[in-house]
């Protein structure tokens, strides 16, 4: 669910924070406009580890695009005994 508050009703932090508790991202509003976001740290975490995920995998996608990559046999050829 959104959570939608204006900045102001940060005065009872508690209950805006508690929002975050269930892994929901609380924006905040400043005269009617979207301006902050608050959520739990758990949840910036994982959200980091994504992004730095998905860097490194389009890298990855680069790479091969501008170097090539194995075929599949290549790949499994160092595997078998």
């Amino acid at each position: 669910m959104t959570n939608i508050v204006p900045i102001s009703d940060l005065k009872n932090y508690s209950e805006v924070i508690g929002h975050c508790d269930d892994g929901a991202i609380v924006y905040l509003t400043k005269n009617g406009r979207g301006r902050y976001v608050v959520q739990s740290l758990i949840e910036y975490e994982k959200l980091q580890a994504t992004v730095k995920l998905l860097a490194e995998l389009s890298k990855g996608v680069e790479s091969i695009r501008s170097e090539g990559g194995l075929s599949v046999d290549e790949a499994f050829a160092g595997l078998e005994d």
